[in-house]
């Protein structure tokens, strides 16, 4: 691991209700420990984000949104606005994670706008890109992350996108139990930074921290950080259970 400062992520999806939440923030906070003074970052659904923000401030625990509109406000119905989630106290947002993609039809063009959103109301953004188990069978992997990062963040200054978090997160890896090695990680985190350095200017790339996402858990998070270009992890399960989510910001 390189001297980016760490980022450990928890994406808490379509889980918890209120009191859950107040719970999970609770158990994460009491006696808490960071040994790698890594930024702790968690992402609950909609209805608890202004209550685990709340709850989060004089804490070393950040809020992001799970997702944002491209719109301020409007005719959207079931949408929030970035302006909305940074009201309820959000200080990054996801954008461009696989679920968002596959399930609910977010294309490049569409991610596209919504950075462009986030950044205009000062969220930093972690954008998520990934390859699904075909394209990687197929030997397809960083033709489409390269592809994701050139369409979803097209027409950006390295300016402009100061501070952005990238999470690679393997379609493949992601709820199924199955992890990319610490090698291949490694491997696709590398040819991101190099994507990063052409695009934008060798200062930016070596600034942007990637982080890894699939399947991290307190078992495998150790190998996974030691890797060169990993710079955090973004969790999905396991942010949920307290006292493994501090194992896994406990890294070794």
């Amino acid at each position: 691991m390189t001297k980016r400062t760490p980022i450990i992520a928890g994406n808490w999806k379509m889980h918890n209700t209120l009191a859950e939440s107040a719970a999970l923030i609770k158990g994460l906070t009491e006696n808490f420990e960071n040994k790698q003074n890594a930024e702790i970052i968690v992402a609950p659904s909609y209805t608890s984000l202004a209550k685990v923000a709340e709850l989060c401030k004089g804490t070393a625990i950040k809020v992001a949104a799970q997702d944002v509109h491209w719109e301020d406000k409007g005719a959207f119905t079931s949408a929030v606005s970035p302006v909305q989630a940074k009201d309820a106290g959000a200080t990054h947002t996801i954008i461009g994670h696989s679920e968002r993609r596959s399930v609910f039809g977010d294309t490049d063009e569409i991610l596209n706008k919504k950075v462009a959103a986030a950044l205009r109301h000062g969220l930093t953004v972690i954008f998520c890109v990934g390859e699904t188990l075909a394209q990687r069978e197929a030997g397809e992997t960083l033709q489409v992350i390269e592809a994701q990062l050139k369409n979803g963040l097209k027409d950006f200054t390295a300016e402009q996108l100061n501070g952005l978090v990238i999470a690679y997160e393997p379609v493949w890896a992601i709820g199924t139990g199955k992890t990319a090695t610490p090698e291949q990680a490694q491997e696709v985190h590398a040819a991101i930074r190099q994507y990063l350095a052409t695009a934008y200017g060798n200062d930016f790339a070596q600034a942007t921290r990637i982080l890894y996402g699939g399947s991290v858990k307190d078992s495998n998070v150790d190998e996974i950080m030691a890797k060169e270009d990993v710079d955090g992890a973004l969790v999905g399960g396991q942010s949920l259970i307290a006292e493994k989510f501090r194992r896994i910001i406990n890294f070794n």
